[in-house]
């Protein structure tokens, strides 16, 4: 690989009887003068560096004088040893201080000494040394690999559209605005218009990773004013078509992550479930059984914290679709129920007691948009840039999006989802 490293940790420790160099940062060091000990670590692990006069060389031995978090690398043997951990040891040849610390850490690696999440996120660079947010974005790597491998068995094109728009997509509201050169400009709050726009244009079925920004003055465990979603729209389908594809999307996620890190993600926060299928219940439903439980919700209400954690409780199912939503409480781009328009083909993806995804069949006739832009007071004037779309031969289509943070949120049974970004972007935080 290179000359201060020819192995990962994890790979090193099943190359007993060779020749490895592994580079990382001294986890801990211990001298007891003609024995040393460093546990190294990096991204797969921690190894154990023994070094004991005799067998390893004087000038070596003297060579090795270590703080906790130095950066180092050791070349040497792998050796089997009961009492080591993982029963192998590195006895080394050559050693390379790469770094030293050269002030007191604000944040302890190791996770003894534990830190308030403001001064881990102060210094984020040292606080991903941790193993559990080194896990946390192990996983949302997976997980993001694992969106983009179904998608594309499924047929999905992945298109990138710009971050920074001309006109507030969703209406103006809590929008971070910019100037761009001598024009006004807004951060997006949704790639909605644009990945229905790549259907229109003919693409029919197109996935997207992206950045979108709300500025809403909120201060939860559950928000963040910048998160990335994972949307995907589709032509010549309903809302029933997008729960299936979002089923085995999500479904899909989960198993890999489970496949690849729940042997480390499960001793931590617990079983990985992955069920054959998720259940779709009826809003009304839903709001039937909040009402029998105790708890009071009327029908057109939205369900707050409290009434989703109930749910949970409720239906003890870890992930579920609720569907046929009021039309009022929706999206005014959400299709409505031909048969009962006050009902809507909208829907939402449950985990754990939160919201990680929503979407909907969308209105793909500019008259019915114009009809359900007056129903709620607004001018479709207003919102042309987005109408005139569909003036141009628009297919019936649908699509949903999902919150990649609240998705890893819940999984790895995070109580804020600050801890599942890497550098958060919330009402006060803008650095580092």
């Amino acid at each position: 690989m290179t000359k201060n490293r020819t192995h990962y940790v994890k790979d090193a420790k099943k190359a007993v009887g060779q020749k490895v160099t592994v580079g990382g940062w001294v986890h801990d060091f211990r001298d007891l003068g003609k024995l040393k000990f460093v546990l190294l670590r990096d991204i797969t692990g921690i190894i154990q560096v023994t070094m004991k006069k005799g067998v390893v060389s004087d000038a070596l031995l003297a060579a090795v004088k270590l703080n906790k978090e130095d950066v180092a690398s050791f070349g040497g043997t792998i050796k089997e040893n009961k009492i080591a951990p993982d029963g192998v040891e590195l006895v080394p040849d050559s050693f390379e201080l790469l770094n030293q610390v050269e002030r007191k850490l604000p944040v302890d690696p190791t996770g003894v000494v534990p830190s308030e999440i403001d001064i881990r996120l102060d210094h984020r660079y040292i606080d991903l040394r941790r193993k559990e947010p080194s896990l946390i974005f192990r996983t949302k790597s997976a997980a993001v690999r694992a969106f983009r491998e179904k998608l594309t068995q499924l047929g999905f094109t992945e298109i990138q559209t710009s971050a920074i728009t001309g006109a507030a997509t969703e209406g103006g509201a809590d929008v971070f605005q910019l100037q761009y050169f001598e024009n006004k400009a807004y951060l997006v709050q949704s790639p909605q218009l644009y990945k229905q726009m790549a259907v229109i244009g003919g693409f029919d079925r197109v996935m997207m990773t992206v950045p979108v920004f709300r500025a809403e003055k909120h201060n939860t465990t559950s928000h963040l004013n910048e998160i990335t979603q994972m949307d995907i729209e589709m032509g010549f389908a309903d809302h029933n078509d997008a729960m299936d594809v979002l089923e085995t999307t999500a479904l899909h996620m989960l198993a890999t992550v489970k496949k690849e890190l729940g042997g480390e993600i499960e001793p931590l926060w617990g079983e990985i479930v992955v069920p054959q299928k998720i259940p779709r219940y009826a809003y009304g439903e839903l709001v039937d059984k909040l009402n029998a439980s105790g708890m009071e919700m009327k029908h057109g209400w939205d369900f707050t914290r409290e009434a989703e954690k109930k749910l949970h409780e409720l239906l003890g199912d870890e992930l579920y679709f609720i569907y046929d939503w009021p039309t009022e409480v929706r999206a005014f781009y959400s299709m409505p129920n031909a048969n009962n328009p006050k009902l809507c083909h909208a829907f939402d993806l449950m985990y754990r007691g939160l919201e990680i995804s929503s979407g909907a069949k969308r209105i793909h006739l500019p008259a019915m948009l114009e009809d359900q832009l007056r129903k709620r007071g607004l001018d479709p004037h207003n919102f042309e840039f987005y109408i005139s779309a569909f003036r141009m031969g628009a297919p019936p289509h649908a699509g949903w999006s999902i919150g990649l943070e609240r998705f890893v949120m819940k999984l790895c049974k995070q109580e804020n989802i600050r801890e599942c970004m890497m550098f958060p972007r919330d009402r006060t935080r803008l650095m580092p």
